[in-house]
């Protein structure tokens, strides 16, 4: 199957997710996963009109960064990918992210905070992160606790070279997706409370969560950035 075949296919699950939950598709990113293709895939897929590109490892991602303008296009945004760090981003590597990468989805600890402010200050950037929860409780997932929030943000305000524009979650791998719902409808209600509750600013909206195989409910639940990787661009060590 095609990129634009995948990409028409995803589209008509994400139109019916948004006529089922009465929301408009223009609330919904697509970041597309290219962590587990080559650089020629990640290429097909930018040439096929997705320009919202996620990475997990700088050393993998600075090959494809570069290929497709790095600083060169940087004042030309039409010409160039907006790259987003998904994964779990070690403090001591802020300093090759930040600049390169526009969203951050990862921020769960303020000595990860410390770094990216310092990099961004350097830089003279503001730097858009979500906050990862780990709403599941899982041990295996990054991110604060659901408790730990609010003054978890509260700190966030001593670094304000980071823009918190929302949270992120990873939801637990279950045979069916519904079974997920309750881990995005908290994230949401985490917003929500935290919003309520002034503790971050009135661009604190979004919601990264849902990949390929539970998508349609997170965006029946709200969110406003779905991550797909294997569903949108393929995963080429499978093909072979």
């Amino acid at each position: 199957m095609s990129i634009q075949d995948r990409i028409q296919q995803v589209e008509r699950r994400i139109e019916a997710a948004c006529l089922r939950s009465g929301r408009s598709r223009d609330e919904i990113g697509i970041v597309a996963v290219t962590k587990y293709v080559s650089l020629e895939r990640t290429k097909e897929a930018f040439e096929n009109g997705l320009r919202q590109l996620g990475e997990n490892r700088w050393q993998d991602a600075e090959p494809k960064w570069r290929a497709l303008g790095g600083d060169e296009a940087r004042e030309e945004a039409v010409g160039r990918p907006i790259w987003h760090f998904i994964g779990s981003l070690q403090s001591r590597k802020a300093k090759d992210v930040i600049g390169k990468f526009e969203y951050i989805h990862s921020l769960d600890r303020l000595s990860l905070a410390e770094a990216i402010h310092k990099q961004a200050v350097r830089l003279g950037l503001h730097v858009s992160c979500f906050v990862q929860v780990n709403v599941s409780g899982e041990d295996s997932k990054h991110g604060i606790g659901p408790g730990e929030l609010h003054t978890f943000l509260e700190s966030l305000r001593a670094y304000p070279s980071i823009k918190p524009i929302g949270l992120m979650t990873m939801a637990p791998h279950e045979a069916e997706a519904e079974a997920t719902r309750p881990v995005f409808r908290r994230l949401r209600e985490l917003r929500d409370e935290a919003r309520a509750a002034k503790a971050a600013s009135e661009d604190f909206i979004h919601l990264s969560m849902g990949m390929s195989g539970d998508f349609e409910v997170a965006i029946e639940e709200g969110a406003t950035w779905i991550r797909l990787g294997s569903i949108l661009v393929g995963k080429e060590e499978d093909e072979q």
